[in-house]
């Protein structure tokens, strides 16, 4: 097969050949003109991505040359906003040291170093640092290098770490004896990134990933090295697995679970090599989530109707539902988003009508709250190693007030700063304002926007506008401090965001809105936020950045359907746009594991036609689209890269105006992009300094 395309030092766009393939699926036939994008052996890929076929390979290539030609006249700004972003960054930042016995557990960075060094030093002390793990060195010469697990043993001797060195997740889990220094046993190698100590040290938990990339099996073998045991074995396909361990160190915890059923197994303690032993059967549409707090059983769940759920305590030794008793009721709004447990106390984190907040609560039952009184805030609970205390400790941030970590005692009410993120090029909080507004759905919902913004920025409609959303699992864009953000703010930009349903913003309630039937709410709501966002003179119709990464990617790709004369120009960051196809192929990593939050269109007709009526790949259609740009990674297992690649050629193939649309494929990382925290800032500043060139219209001159 042969791809036209241009030299690279042109600015003609590549034209993807269209190769038809007819997929016919429950008596319906769809015809994918660019399935051969997808390489027939993408599990290779995402091993090695070398094995890409040579045709795909040479579009890529071709597409990504091409978007840097359009994009050379915002190489500058590009530059200019990574220096910014960057220089907001502490280089030799450090996190706050976490007491666990005789020791501080910290992360900090060298000067100018793109990957952390864990450590430890004597508790409470200043001196006699322990290097566990550094993260710069293991990275060395590596294109991609990311950790995504590293624990110390409860007994301080070992130190275990999950790094993947390809993007595509497979990690390879390695354990140290911190005396020594030296490796201990074999790696673990297709491992996934959740790994548990057991709490006599002696043993070590991991997760194996099959040969689809999905999470299948959890084993135990000697910490020190040895053989591997079949611990859990997990017969459906649509579960994902997780380990822990209790916070009274009684139990050891595999999860399992997808977006509307979990399952805990249980292991005690002093037992670790017993056989695990399920706490309650999964029920399809039942959430909970539990730990072990000296006495009882607390647990988290929306059983029984309670929406945004409730907590429940049980004093057996196996805590089946049939055990479990009322403690917490369910609030309709208030949504129990977890809890942290403590030897006396039990601190659980809410969210209502998209704020946070934190209640106390003693073994007594006496209660008292933690909470803030701007207009959007985050607070997130940031829980450390040792449960025999009084001490928790909290992260509080706004879109202007960078992050403040708080140790908080519990039975004083102490409420004590430990660390203010430090911005080195300077933050006045001052100069901006941040702002709650709320548009109404079509259905006459209320949906949240957090809007950030200069003071003195005027509200006439002329300020450029970017208004991101996600709206998807359950998952809330919290209003946090961005130091990315502030590169377009301080140009005169507001920056929106829109809490939308598919997210848990406004309870979980605001999540079953926005999935599976109900999932064109999500979209429906996004252009409610723009449109109320215009009327209030916050921007202006056509002159408006959509942004939205992987889900929020799929929403990108509906809203640009749906009503392209809105934007001026549309990011999709990794975006999840093929969606019926994807739905429909079994052997990718998180199909079965994603029918509940979309449904599944290989066995239920309804599923399938209600895909396929937004599936933005599917629903492009002959109209004026603004210019996009679609990112994606070649060695990613969630949006595998055909995704974006295949939009991009459709949008072209259908656009009935001038605007570009662009693609740019990191062809050494998967969905996260760049592993290193500098070098993702300048995919950032690529994503924002097409948003400028896009609303200023600089591809009119391209």
């Amino acid at each position: 097969m042969t791809v036209r395309q241009s030299p690279s030092h042109t600015k003609t766009p590549p034209v993807a050949p269209k190769r038809p393939h007819r997929i016919e699926q429950l008596g319906r036939v769809r015809v994918d003109d660019y399935a051969w994008m997808k390489d027939e052996n993408w599990q290779r890929v995402l091993r090695d991505p070398k094995t890409l076929r040579a045709d795909v390979r040479e579009h890529l290539e071709a597409e990504n040359a091409y978007a840097k030609a359009l994009l050379a006249p915002t190489e500058a700004l590009q530059a200019e906003m990574f220096g910014e972003m960057k220089g907001r960054i502490k280089e030799d930042d450090s996190s706050v040291p976490k007491p666990d016995g005789p020791w501080d557990y910290y992360v900090r960075y060298d000067l100018g170093a793109q990957h952390p060094i864990h450590a430890r030093r004597p508790k409470g002390q200043a001196d006699g640092e322990q290097v566990l793990l550094d993260e710069e060195a293991q990275a060395l010469g590596k294109a991609f290098f990311q950790v995504g697990a590293a624990h110390h043993s409860p007994d301080h001797a070992l130190y275990a770490w999950a790094a993947d060195e390809q993007g595509s997740e497979y990690y390879t889990i390695r354990v140290t004896d911190l005396a020594s220094g030296e490796a201990l046993g074999t790696s673990i190698e297709s491992a996934y990134g959740s790994l548990a100590f057991s709490p006599d040290s002696q043993w070590l938990f991991w997760v194996w990933r099959d040969e689809n990339a999905r999470p299948a099996k959890v084993f135990r073998r000697p910490a020190r090295g040895g053989g591997d045991v079949l611990v859990y074995e997990e017969a459906d396909d649509g579960m994902f697995l997780g380990l822990g361990v209790t916070s009274d160190d009684s139990h050891i915890v595999i999860g399992v679970g997808n977006q509307e059923t979990t399952e805990s197994w249980l292991i005690p303690a002093a037992n670790p090599t017993a056989a695990p032993v399920v706490a309650e059967p999964r029920q399809v549409g039942v959430k909970y989530t539990l730990d072990h707090w000296t006495d009882r059983w607390v647990i988290n769940t929306n059983a029984d109707g309670a929406v945004d759920f409730k907590l429940m305590v049980s004093t057996a030794e196996a805590p089946a539902k049939a055990n479990w008793r009322e403690w917490i009721a369910h609030q309709p709004g208030r949504y129990i988003t977890g809890f942290q447990a403590l030897a006396g106390h039990l601190v659980r984190a809410e969210r209502v009508n998209a704020l946070d907040r934190l209640v106390v609560t003693a073994r007594d039952g006496a209660e008292h709250e933690i909470a803030f009184d701007e207009q959007a805030y985050a607070l997130d609970l940031d829980g450390g190693y040792e449960y025999a205390t009084t001490l928790t400790r909290f992260v509080y941030q706004s879109p202007t007030t960078p992050r403040q970590t708080y140790d908080y005692d519990v039975a004083t009410r102490a409420r004590t700063l430990r660390k203010t993120q430090e911005i080195p090029s300077g933050h006045d909080p001052a100069r901006y304002v941040a702002r709650r507004l709320y548009a109404t759905a079509p259905d006459g919902a209320q949906v949240p926007i957090t809007v950030l913004m200069l003071k003195d920025t005027p509200l006439d409609g002329s300020a450029p506008l970017l208004l991101y959303g996600y709206g998807a699992y359950g998952i809330a864009m919290e209003p946090s401090f961005s130091i990315r953000n502030l590169s377009l703010v301080d140009r005169g930009w507001i920056w929106a965001t829109a809490h939308i349903r598919g997210g848990s913003d406004k309870g979980w309630g605001w999540f079953l809105d926005g999935r599976k039937e109900k999932k064109p709410n999500t979209f429906t709501d996004f252009i409610a936020c723009a449109e109320h966002l215009a009327d209030a003179g916050y921007g202006t119709r056509g002159r408006i950045a959509a942004y939205g990464g992987s889900a929020g990617g799929m929403l990108m790709g509906a809203i640009a359907n749906l009503r392209p004369d809105l934007w001026g120009a549309i990011i999709g960051a990794v975006p999840f746009v093929d969606v019926l196809n994807t739905m429909s192929d079994t052997t990718l990593p998180l199909t079965p594991p994603e029918w509940p939050e979309w449904g599944n269109p290989l066995e239920d007709p309804a599923a399938y036609d209600l895909i396929a009526g937004y599936s933005p790949y599917d629903c492009v259609s002959a109209q004026a689209y603004p210019p996009v740009l679609a990112t994606g990674g070649l060695s990613d297992p969630r949006v595998t890269y055909w995704e974006p690649a295949k939009w991009i050629a459709k949008l072209r193939e259908f656009q009935a105006g001038d605007a570009p649309m662009l693609l740019k494929i990191n062809m050494e990382a998967g969905h996260g992009g760049a592993s290193g925290r500098f070098d993702f800032l300048k995919e950032i500043a690529l994503d924002y300094a097409f948003a400028v060139w896009a609303l200023e219209k600089g591809w009119e001159q391209a």
